[in-house]
Order: C-alpha cells, then sequence, then structure tokens
C-alpha cells in the first residue's frame, strides 16, 4: 500500500485483491457513520447492515490499512492480562463479562469465515504460548490453572510435546489453545469489508475525517469531499486515530512491531516447521512470535519498526534467531518485512468510551485486536441498535486518558528494541 513494502509486506502479496471503493463525493445520510475499516468497524458495519441499518465507513487510506492488515495474524482468545487479574482491574462484574465474552472471539471471527466463505487462509488448530526458561514455564502454568479453572480448551504441554508441536527444542513447555487459530490477516478485513458491501453497508476509501460537528439531532461526519449525516457515529480507528479525535490516540502507547517472511521451505524442512500449523509466541519480555503461511512460507516477528537503522538490525537478528530455534532451516532468506503500530494502554485492556452524545469507540487491543476487534464491532453495532445497553457492556465507560511521557517512552521502545536485537546479533 502507497507504494511502501514496508507496510502490508507478505499480506499484501499475498491477500485477495480488495473489494472496489472509491473517495466520498457529495453528501450522504445514513443511520451510522463508522471511522475505520479495520476489523472493529468492519464488524460493526456488517452487523448493522445485517439488521437493516444504513451505514458507512469511511477510511482515511483504505481497507485494512492500519493494525488490521499488518499483524502476525493469530486469532487468540483473551487479552495479555492473566484472566483472574481482570475482575481486580474491570470489577467483577465486566471483568468476567469480558473474559466470557473473548474466550469465545476466536469462534466468532470462525463463524463469519465459514459464513461468508472468506479466503484468509484460516487454520483452526489452535495457538502456542511457548515458555523460556524456569520463569516462563511458571508463567504458563499460572495462566493454564486460570483458563482450566473457567473450562476453556487449554492444555500445559512439556518440553516433548512442545518440540513435537513447534519443530523445535528451544521451549521448556508451551500452552496449547484449542479454541484459537491463525487466519491471513488482510485476507481476512478485506472479506468482512466484501460482506458488509453484500449486506448493503457503504464503504469508502481514501476519505480521512476533518471535522465532526453538530447538525440538529444527527451529526456531520467532513470529508474532503463529501459529509455524512448520521444519527451514530462509530470511532474504530485504534493505533491509527488521528484528528478529530487526538484524546484516542494520546491514551494510546505506540509499540512497533515487525514480521519477515520467508520464501517457501523445502516440503521436507515445511513437514518439520510447526506441523500442524499452530502459530506461536514466547514469554520474553521482548517476545518473538511465529507462524507457517499455506505456501509454507515461516512468518518471524519480534517488537521493532522496519526504518532507519531498524531494517538491518532487526533483519539481522531475525536470521540469526530463526536459524537458533528452527536450525533445520539452513538457508534463511527473506521474501517480505514490514511492520505496524500496537496499541498499548496503561493496564494492557481495550477501552470504551463514548466521546459525546452517541458518538462511541473501542479502542486499545494491546496486539490482540482480531478476535476481539471483531466481537467488539459486533458489540458496538448491538449498542447502537439498542439490543446492548451501556450497564451491559463488557467494559466499563470511561473517557480517554492520556498516557504521561507518551513520545519518550514510545521512542525508548523503539531506540531499546534495535539495542536488545543488535546485541542478540552480536552474542
Amino acid at each position: 500500500m502507497l507504494n511502501d513494502e514496508r507496510s502490508h509486506g507478505l499480506w499484501e502479496k499475498t491477500a485477495p485483491p480488495a473489494p472496489r471503493t472509491d473517495a466520498l463525493r457529495g453528501d450522504i445520510s445514513v443511520d451510522v457513520a463508522v471511522i475505520g475499516a479495520g476489523f472493529t468497524g468492519l464488524s460493526a458495519a456488517l452487523h448493522l447492515a445485517d439488521v437493516g441499518t444504513k451505514v458507512a465507513v469511511v477510511d482515511a487510506v483504505e481497507i485494512g490499512f492500519g493494525g488490521s492488515g499488518r499483524n502476525v495474524g493469530l486469532v487468540n482468545a483473551g487479552m495479555w492480562v492473566m484472566p483472574n487479574d481482570l475482575p481486580g482491574v474491570l470489577g467483577q462484574v465486566h471483568g468476567e463479562r469480558l473474559l466470557e465474552l473473548l474466550g469465545n472471539a476466536p469462534q466468532s471471527v470462525f463463524n463469519l469465515v465459514d459464513r461468508f466463505e472468506i479466503d484468509c487462509e484460516l487454520e483452526r488448530n489452535g495457538t502456542l504460548h511457548c515458555a523460556v526458561g524456569d520463569d516462563g514455564v511458571k508463567q504458563l502454568e499460572q495462566r493454564a490453572e486460570q483458563w482450566l479453572a473457567r473450562g476453556a480448551a487449554v492444555r500445559l504441554l512439556n518440553a516433548a510435546e512442545t518440540a513435537a508441536k513447534v519443530g523445535s527444542t528451544a521451549y521448556a513447555a508451551s500452552l496449547l489453545d484449542s479454541r484459537a487459530g491463525t487466519i491471513q490477516p488482510l485476507g481476512y478485513v478485506r472479506g468482512l469489508a466484501r460482506a458488509a458491501l453484500s449486506r448493503g453497508a457503504a464503504i469508502y476509501s481514501g476519505s480521512p475525517v476533518t471535522a465532526t460537528e453538530r447538525s440538529g439531532d444527527r451529526w456531520l461526519v467532513r470529508t474532503p469531499s463529501g459529509t455524512v449525516s448520521a444519527e451514530w457515529i462509530i470511532v474504530a480507528t485504534n493505533a491509527y486515530t488521528t484528528s478529530p479525535w487526538p484524546q484516542l490516540r494520546a491514551e494510546l502507547l505506540h509499540l512497533p512491531y515487525f514480521n519477515f517472511a520467508t520464501t517457501p521451505l523445502p516440503e521436507d524442512i515445511r513437514k518439520t516447521v510447526l506441523p500442524e500449523r499452530q502459530g506461536g509466541w514466547d514469554t520474553k519480555e521482548i517476545l518473538s512470535s511465529f507462524r507457517m503461511d499455506r505456501a509454507g512460507r515461516l512468518v518471524f516477528g519480534s517488537v521493532g519498526a522496519l526504518r532507519g537503522t531498524g531494517m538491518a538490525v532487526h533483519k539481522a537478528w531475525a536470521a540469526r534467531s530463526i536459524r537458533k530455534v528452527f536450525p533445520q532451516i539452513k538457508n534463511v532468506q527473506f521474501e517480505a518485512g514490514w511492520y505496524g503500530q500496537i496499541g498499548m494502554t496503561s493496564d494492557s485492556l481495550p477501552r470504551f468510551h463514548t466521546l459525546a452524545p452517541k458518538i462511541i469507540s473501542f479502542s486499545g487491543y494491546n496486539g490482540r485486536g482480531i478476535a476481539p476487534g471483531t466481537v467488539f464491532g459486533r458489540i458496538l453495532a448491538e449498542h447502537v441498535a439498542g439490543k446492548v445497553s451501556e450497564t451491559d457492556l463488557p467494559l466499563p465507560v470511561t473517557q480517554p486518558r492520556e498516557q504521561g511521557l507518551r513520545t519518550v517512552r514510545e521512542g525508548y521502545y523503539e531506540v531499546g528494541s534495535q539495542l536488545a536485537h543488535f546485541v542478540g546479533n552480536r552474542f
């Protein structure tokens, strides 16, 4: 996208084409205006259009331009926060609601893929959270115990079982979450767009929102070449938020994350690397993630931005790490490299905001955008339709709060990841 291979990398090369969309020109009137054509916005639009609501989606660039088209593609249940900690952070009612919603979220993704026949390389064999050292094992033991107490389909694997699933002896244990899976994320978000269009939603690309204003009992959303009049506005821009809601961006800490994709591995090697096609990530503070695509490419990623010196440093680290984790891959050759921004909140949990009367927003996925984004989009649609009241939402209604020293901390994470990976390349 935008003639930059570092924005969407492999996903742009292998996803089915996006449906045709154009910039908004002229003035239109709908029931709901959705800002942002990612997982959340398109899920909201699809679920609204499915019940006959007139809805228009406007995006500043194009479908899946933000985090929805750039990530690893792990369809995970839950959030980073330990299950038992959620009620302590959100309160018992919201904590348990969120656990139930997100525990079932991957299945909601799979159901949409099946219903609308979305071409997105879906694999339903689960994901693997892989333990590095004794501390990693203890962390996974706690997480497994807490999920199992809630009846979740998870299983703690020992080192031998993990080696068989991963194709590597690098890990001391792993947590297999059979609720989860992997997808081609850009293919999925483009499929959501096609589904929404098929139900009567309108989608406009290249239409950044420049302002909103009250017009009688409705809202007027302004873009450079048109306006949308709507009763409701859903803001679904997350880490890629710009004006006119700068407070949403200020609430999120940008954490850069990159991926490199190898060329398709030889068939004999392909059978030994993630042979059941689970995606995985490890318990390190600066974590690594890995998964296979349908053509046999290994996608390997970590924290960092592929700009400036970061491209060379992170690429060298990725090649070295692949050889260390998967020594059977003798010749590491990369076909694509790309990166994006993860929106991190202060407590690693998402936020629901009422920005003004009938302007609502979910954001802050903290690296778990696919399944949560899909189900939160549905929740937003149900709230607008009057099926879910504010008191029944899975999150409390809050006001955005800027994170302190945000710019300094974002710079620290970008530079710090380079230093960590540079040292990792040398020793």
